[in-house]
């Protein structure tokens, strides 16, 4: 049976009612059918509508006159009010390409657009951005994708054609705005050298089965930066949109990649944002495998080593290579769907796409109307555009989300709508909703899922009025079994109350619940709304609970973190593994840290050995809890203590690499007891002040070993370390 158990962790300064906390921390699927169903939302009274008119061979036509078209939405005939038709075949010579959509910029003005910039009018133009995601290929794949796009300029590229070129290797860069200088573009293109990859490909997931002999003494499991890499791809394209959004014409983007995995807690979320991103900037996205025709030998590619296991030998290496190429296919196949363009795969012929953008951009009528339906209940109204001539195919997006007026929505209103966006397959991305997930053993077959939810400051907005430092905030969730049916529902208001409205701005506020649930796959939701302007953002990402009596050494998640607050009051009864002591840990979910910060983490180590065991190594800090190599525990020498002859003898330290060199290490932490007897749990928290590293990005490696069983375990997570903020300078009044 499930059960629910909420937690409200609070700040130690800044305390909301019991309920949220608020801390200084850094911070779709469509359904198949003949015609993809393209949704965007409208901000202003006039509605636009890209047409594109096609005969039964395929070719475009033109032409057309505003009396052919008869535009309905929902069923209701609406009065075109403005008409025009983008003919890009109609330029037949290039015009100067001084001029760019951002101006004569330099680098970066497309996404940073200078103070005074002279915009191009991109009328009857074509408009495509060449996206380079370096950040996984190898040197091959690097000059393929780029002699694809040199040979295309030199050999297909029309005098109606603008390009511009972006590039995501350790940073994002705008390496060329639009132009329609092939020379510049050679240029450009040129400049990139098969050294530009990074290696942010995938790494292992902790299982040696399978994987390339290495030497290794362990295999590590970096599921956490697979995550951090796929989602830093989505993030890029999302980034991109928000630039092009500007430009009113349509954008195509060459996405040149060597596949997407969605392996994480919140990559299925930046996958929704890109694509809504997409649709409402009017931008096609256009993948291309830069990885071509693939073969799949038992063995392993020549290139690798080995393969551990018997998987070379009973057909299993071969299907989990087909496995792991679809699913980075199967996501760039998402973008291209969900934003009305076309993926290409497996072929060593990379030519077809900029045909394919060609032909898609060629020419297309633009229909302006302003609908006759004044309410703005922010519902999907559906558009049907017909011809008064039967031999022409119309392809179109079929609606678009009306505007939604939140101030008059009544209290039912506003319920439906917040369940009618958790029930949504396109959710809304208003407000930036971040999370995280940690999983706690109860017994052998119930599960601690812990859910914290984070919500930057800014976002929250504050009116003028008295009440200008009060806001509430809905939340909703839902979790479902296997993706199907319902096993646990959230829905609770929290009210924001602080002395200054400022403070919020510069903070973020946590939300924390928990479910209680059995090992098994589940598909987690929340949809968060400030009720003040009515804006929602949303979260949604699959999760995995594993059953550890499959495991060698049973191990829970490792929680980060860097506060520590009183337990509150209000607390519902129920588990809760990261309230010890009347203490709770607050999950940092960014994981960026200040060195001003101590590292806080929590792990926990299930039915550990029983055996006789020698005594208490020097160094240990006492059973099961941290404070490794801190100042206070160095001060303070705790007597020694007698380990039983029969007892656990479980060890724990911290490692910190960087660039694959370990920088740190602290002293190892020694447990000879079980700290929780009624979950059979040996409970370790430590503490590391973060002064003396330097700021930069780190592995934190968390080493355990059952010394009595002979099981160890070394999960990894990507931290970053900054430096402190600089206090804000204060003014001395005059005369003092």
């Amino acid at each position: 049976m499930l059960r629910k158990t909420r937690a409200f962790a609070m700040a130690a300064v800044l305390l909301i009612n019991g309920s949220l906390s608020v801390f200084a921390q850094d911070a779709p699927q469509t359904p198949q059918a003949q015609q993809p169903q393209y949704r965007v939302h409208v901000t202003s009274e006039l509605v636009l509508v890209n047409v594109v008119v096609r005969d039964k061979k395929g070719n475009l036509v033109g032409g057309l006159k505003k009396d052919d078209f008869t535009l309905l939405e929902d069923g209701k005939r609406q009065t075109i009010s403005t008409f025009d038709f983008e003919n890009v075949d109609e330029l037949k010579t290039a015009g100067a390409a001084e001029a760019t959509v951002s101006g004569t910029a330099p680098d970066g003005a497309l996404l940073r657009p200078a103070e005074k910039t002279a915009a191009l009018d991109a009328r009857d133009r074509r408009l495509m951005l060449l996206f380079f995601d370096f950040s996984g290929m190898d040197p091959e794949q690097i000059d393929r994708s780029v002699d694809a796009a040199k040979k295309f300029v030199q050999t297909r590229m029309q005098p109606a054609d603008l390009i511009a070129l972006v590039s995501l290797a350790t940073n994002m860069r705008v390496d060329l705005d639009f132009t329609d200088d092939k020379t510049k573009v050679l240029g450009a293109l040129t400049s990139y050298t098969s050294g530009q990859g990074q290696g942010f490909d995938n790494g292992t997931t902790g299982s040696a089965e399978g994987a390339a002999e290495t030497s290794g003494a362990f295999t590590a499991d970096d599921t956490d930066y697979n995550t951090f890499n796929a989602d830093r791809k989505l993030l890029a394209l999302q980034t991109i949109m928000q630039s092009l959004g500007k430009i009113s014409q349509k954008k195509a983007i060459i996405y040149f990649s060597n596949g997407i995995s969605q392996n994480g807690v919140d990559n299925q979320s930046a996958l929704r944002a890109a694509t809504a991103s997409a649709v409402k900037a009017n931008v096609s996205i256009y993948p291309v495998d830069i990885r071509g025709l693939q073969a799949f030998p038992p063995g392993g590619e020549a290139q690798n080593a080995s393969l551990h296991g018997q998987s070379a030998y009973n057909g299993a290496a071969v299907l989990n290579d087909l496995s792991g190429n679809a699913a980075t296919q199967d996501t760039l196949s998402t973008l291209a769907s969900d934003t009305g363009g076309k993926a290409f795969f497996d072929s060593n012929d990379f030519t077809a796409v900029f045909s394919q953008v060609q032909k898609d951009s060629s020419a297309y009528y633009v229909l302006g109307f302003t609908s006759t339906n004044a309410l703005k209940d922010g519902r999907f109204r559906h558009l049907k555009v017909q011809l008064n001539r039967q031999d022409l195919k119309l392809d179109y997006r079929s609606g678009y989300y009306a505007g939604r007026d939140f101030e008059h929505l009544n209290r039912a209103d506003r319920e439906q709508q917040i369940q009618d966006e958790l029930a949504s397959e396109l959710s809304q991305t208003d407000v930036a909703v971040y999370a995280g997930a940690a999983y706690f053993r109860q017994d052998d077959t119930h599960y601690y899922l812990s859910v914290s939810l984070v919500i930057p400051g800014s976002q929250i907005p504050f009116v003028q009025a008295k009440d200008k430092d009060n806001a509430t905030i809905d939340v909703i969730g839902e979790v479902r079994a296997d993706g199907k049916f319902a096993v646990g529902h959230l829905r609770d208001t929290v009210k924001l109350a602080l002395d200054s409205a400022q403070q919020v701005r510069r903070k973020n506020v946590q939300y924390n619940t928990g479910f209680l649930l059995a090992p098994g796959s589940y598909h987690l939701k929340f949809v968060v709304r400030e009720n003040q302007s009515g804006r929602m953002g949303s979260f949604e990402t699959d999760v995995q609970i594993p059953d550890l009596r499959k495991t060698p050494l049973r191990m829970s998640s490792v929680v980060l973190s860097s506060q520590r607050v009183p337990a509150g009051a209000k607390k519902t009864s129920g588990p809760h593994p990261l309230v010890q002591d009347q203490t709770e840990l607050v999950p940092n979910i960014t994981h960026v840290f200040t060195q001003d910060q101590h590292l806080y983490l929590q792990y926990e180590v299930y039915d550990a050995a029983r055996g006789k065991n020698p005594a208490t190594a020097s160094g240990a800090n006492g059973p099961a809890n941290g404070g490794a190599n801190s100042a206070a525990n160095d001060a303070a020498k705790a007597p020694p203590v007698k380990t039983p002859r029969d007892s656990v003898r479980v060890l724990t330290s911290i490692e910190f690499l960087q660039g694959g060199a370990k920088v740190y290490e602290s002293k190892p932490v020694v447990a000879n007891e079980v700290t929780a007897p009624d979950r059979k749990a040996v409970i370790f928290q430590i503490d590391l002040p973060l002064q003396a590293l330097k700021p930069g990005f780190y592995v934190c490696q968390v080493n355990v070993v059952d010394d009595v069983a002979g099981n160890f375990a070394f999960p990894r997570s990507p931290i970053l370390v900054k430096e402190p903020a600089q206090p804000s300078p204060t003014k001395t009044p005059a005369g003092k």
